[in-house]
């Protein structure tokens, strides 16, 4: 305070002689607050922007910010899995759902040549592989016997299995990448926050001080961190769960579109071999009456 007043009776002359001594000490007192008080805010100013988010990834190490910069990379690429595959998905379903009820109300491989089995669904897939295997069995037969009525659905389903499996896993390419980073992102989050607070108290023993005001900025940036890498893990985990329950019921779908097609097909082989061997029929019924 004595310097404050001594300056200005250094740099305004004859401020003594103008004034009275209260009035002096009076403005004196109230400019100093004034200063203070504007001195005071702009430090406010500058710790709450160095606190704020943007002001503490500014501030960071290098080694935290590469962190930070991963853990924001990956919360994207959670975000951007989960949407490719929820509209991948639905139109999946679909897809699959229209074409199995068009194979049901057919019920017959050979009423969908010329519409379903020329398609890229998985159905008109399926339909094709079966028809395929029958049309080549039979091209090298003279009828249908049993073991060849047996070996036509085995390979079928052999060939539809293969099928379903390679949709399925088509599908359910991306969700392992949402496992890795929800079991992952917390513990290079908290690398960060390790090292953000090792260069905090080594700036502590530099500096010779405990005070708060040098400590909390260094730790801040250092949980900043940790929460980046629960923001990345936490989306990941439940959209992992999200998509492995959806895949589940996809999955469902694929084996009961899979049997429908096996069943068609065997009601195409009999109608066939009923056609061929009308004797067969005959004598099925006689053996069913004398069962009865």
């Amino acid at each position: 305070m004595s310097r404050v007043c001594f300056l200005y009776f250094l740099f305004v002359p004859g401020l003594a002689e103008a004034a009275e001594p209260a009035a002096l000490l009076s403005g004196i007192l109230n400019h100093y607050a004034a200063m203070q008080a504007q001195l005071s805010a702009v430090l406010d100013a500058g710790a709450a922007d160095h606190m704020s988010p943007v002001g503490m990834f500014m501030a960071a190490d290098w080694v935290v910010k590469g962190v930070m910069i991963a853990l924001a990379l990956a919360s994207v690429l959670t975000w951007a899995i989960l949407a490719a595959k929820v509209v991948v998905l639905a139109w999946r379903r679909t897809g699959l759902r229209r074409q199995y009820r068009r194979l049901e109300r057919a019920g017959s491989l050979d009423a969908l040549t010329g519409r379903l089995a020329k398609g890229r669904g998985l159905v008109g897939r399926m339909t094709r592989a079966a028809v395929e295997e029958r049309d080549r069995t039979l091209a090298g037969s003279a009828g249908i016997a049993t073991g060849l009525h047996s070996g036509i659905k085995e390979r079928t389903a052999s060939t539809l299995s293969r099928i379903e499996i390679g949709a399925a896993r088509r599908m359910g390419a991306g969700t392992g990448v949402l496992a890795n980073i929800g079991s992952v992102a917390p513990f290079v989050g908290l690398f960060g926050t390790v090292w953000g607070i090792m260069n905090s108290f080594i700036s502590i023993a530099e500096s010779n001080t405990t005070n708060l005001a040098v400590v909390a900025p260094g730790i801040a940036e250092a949980l900043l961190a940790t929460a980046i890498g629960l923001v990345a893990a936490i989306p990941a985990v439940i959209f992992y769960n999200i998509l492995s329950r959806a895949l589940g019921g996809y999955k469902v779908m694929l084996g009961d579109a899979a049997a429908l097609v096996e069943r068609t097909l065997s009601r195409d082989l009999d109608l066939k071999r009923t056609d061929e061997n009308p004797r067969l029929t005959l004598a099925s019924a006689s053996a069913a009456a004398a069962a009865e």
